[in-house]
């Protein structure tokens, strides 16, 4: 390790636009009387989707887990009655490093009652837009998952079979070793293929994916797509949101589905939020959920090429 490994990566002036781009999230949410709270950091229960993995912890002799994001805790506040909520969280997700991935970073997220995934993304945009430092703002385009696969790909996300989307993965110019699954191969296209196609300094929602990729969104009503959308600024991706589930028996199945994935992957099972369901049995409101990555978010606005930029301390740092 070099003796220069002391020092902040982030300059003092990137520092500084941190501190407006939170003083200015913190304007946006309070003129709409969203209310901005604290959720704990640690809980005995953990994501069960297999693409996150949770860092663990001993408090007070007990195995607890680090949150990958607020979302339930923030749902049993809605549940609760407390209304739409925001919150900026330092969320923690273990083997996530890289030129846009850091361990610990900082989410935004925020909930809206009576929103559809339509209404949240529209709020999406007006927030980011509102946040840009320049008068050189990002134009925006919005389009269906099948749609953008069917446009760059010549194929249907929702119907063609495997070896469909290995051939599209070949004459995307790659290829894989060993089998993969429907929504593995869909993942693989999605962010190898088809992300770095996005047009630059553009802000693309990508919304309506298949309903095997829906986690906590509701599904829509042809019952092969969920409500659940992506925005992403050029090729990087900023935020994942959803017209939420409410259906605590569904979202009770999804929990299963989720550990025999794991498991079929040689993961462990994670223990599932009864807090949550039991919230959810309470009656959780209609509402739309997004959690969008800060660091990115600012790496974005002020051209950078990766998140460490923007870090006092990244990891390797740490």
């Amino acid at each position: 390790m070099s003796v220069a490994d002391w020092r902040p990566a982030a300059s003092r002036q990137t520092l500084r636009e941190r501190v407006r781009l939170l003083a200015a999230i913190r304007q946006f949410f309070q003129a709409r009387g969203v209310l901005e709270v604290e959720t704990p950091l640690f809980s005995r229960a953990a994501a069960t989707d297999p693409h996150l993995h949770s860092a663990t912890a001993t408090l007070l002799g007990e195995t607890v887990y680090a949150q990958t994001s607020p979302e339930h805790h923030m749902k049993r506040l809605l549940a609760a009655g407390h209304g739409d909520v925001f919150q900026l969280f330092r969320a923690v997700r273990d083997g996530e490093a890289g030129r846009w991935h850091n361990p610990e970073f900082t989410l935004l997220e925020w909930y809206r009652t009576g929103f559809d995934h339509h209404a949240l993304m529209a709020e999406l945009v007006e927030l980011v837009l509102s946040l840009h430092p320049g008068e050189d703002e990002p134009a925006v385009d919005k389009i269906a998952y099948r749609e953008l696969f069917r446009c760059e790909l010549d194929v249907d996300p929702l119907a063609d079979d495997v070896p469909a989307l290995a051939a599209a993965a070949g004459r995307a110019g790659f290829s894989v070793e060993g089998e993969l699954d429907r929504d593995a191969w869909l993942d693989l296209l999605m962010s190898h293929a088809l992300q770095p196609r996005l047009p630059a300094h553009t802000l693309t929602l990508v919304y309506d994916y298949p309903a095997s990729q829906a986690a906590l969104a509701r599904l829509n009503p042809d019952g092969r797509t969920a409500a659940r959308f992506e925005l992403f600024w050029g090729p990087v991706e900023l935020a994942n949101g959803y017209w939420e589930l409410t259906d605590p028996a569904e979202q009770r199945q999804r929990f299963a589905a989720d550990n025999a994935r794991r498991a079929r992957l040689g993961l462990p099972a994670m223990p599932v939020d009864e807090h949550l369901l039991a919230a959810l049995e309470a009656g959780l409101p209609d509402c739309a959920g997004v959690a969008l990555g800060i660091d990115r978010l600012l790496a974005c606005q002020l051209g950078l090429e990766a998140i460490e930029g923007v870090l006092a301390f990244p990891f390797a740092r740490a």
